[in-house]
C-alpha cells in the first residue's frame, strides 16, 4: 500500500498532510524532497536547520519538513513531532557502517508518545551506489519487525536518479 493510499484514508475530507522527512546526515532527505519537487539538485548543501516544500501530488497536498541530521541538531527535532502525519525516516543504503546508529535514531523517534502510531516510510537511499545494503537488510538492521503499533514500509530509491520516490 503506497503512502498516497495511506493518507488518503486517514485524511477522507483533508486533502493536506504534514509530512515530517529525519535521517542521519548525508542520508539524502533534501536531494529526495528537491527531486520531489523537480528542482535542481546539483548544488546541495548539508541542511543548518530544516526546509520546507509543499508538493501536490494526485490531489493531495504534502507539507514536507525536512529537519537537518547532524548529531548538533538530532536534539531539536522534538519541537517538529506535534501534528506530523506520516514520519519518512531516509537511511543512506551504501553507508553500512552507520547503518545502526541510523536505527538507533530510529528506535528513539518510534519511542515518542507525539508520533505514536503514525505511519512510516523508510527510504533505502542511494540503491545507486554499489555495494548498497537491500531494503530486506535494512528493514532487519532497524528491527522494524519489532514496531507493530504502526503502518510502516521500507522503500528503495536513488534520491539522485529519482528511482523509487513515485511507489
Amino acid at each position: 500500500m503506497g503512502l498516497l493510499s495511506i493518507l488518503r484514508k486517514m485524511k477522507q475530507k483533508e486533502l493536506e498532510s504534514r509530512i515530517l522527512m529525519l535521517g542521519l546526515d548525508n542520508a539524502g532527505k533534501t536531494t529526495i524532497l528537491k527531486k520531489m519537487a523537480d528542482e535542481d539538485i546539483s548544488q546541495i548543501m548539508p541542511t543548518q536547520g530544516f526546509n520546507v516544500k509543499s508538493i501536490v501530488s494526485e490531489g493531495i497536498k504534502l507539507n514536507v519538513w525536512d529537519i537537518g541530521g547532524q548529531q548538533s541538531i538530532r536534539e531539536y527535532w522534538s519541537n517538529y513531532y506535534e501534528s506530523a502525519d506520516v514520519l519518512v525516516y531516509v537511511v543512506d543504503s551504501s553507508d553500512k557502517r552507520r547503518l545502526e546508529e541510523s536505527g538507533s535514531e530510529l528506535k528513539d523517534l518510534l519511542d515518542e508518545d507525539k508520533l505514536g502510531g503514525i505511519p512510516l516510510l523508510v527510504f533505502a537511499n542511494k540503491q545507486d551506489i554499489q555495494p548498497a545494503a537491500t531494503p530486506d537488510d535494512i528493514q532487519d538492521v532497524l528491527k522494524l519487525d519489532g514496531f507493530t503499533n504502526r503502518i510502516w514500509n521500507v522503500q528503495s530509491c536513488s534520491g539522485k536518479e529519482g528511482d523509487g520516490l513515485e511507489d
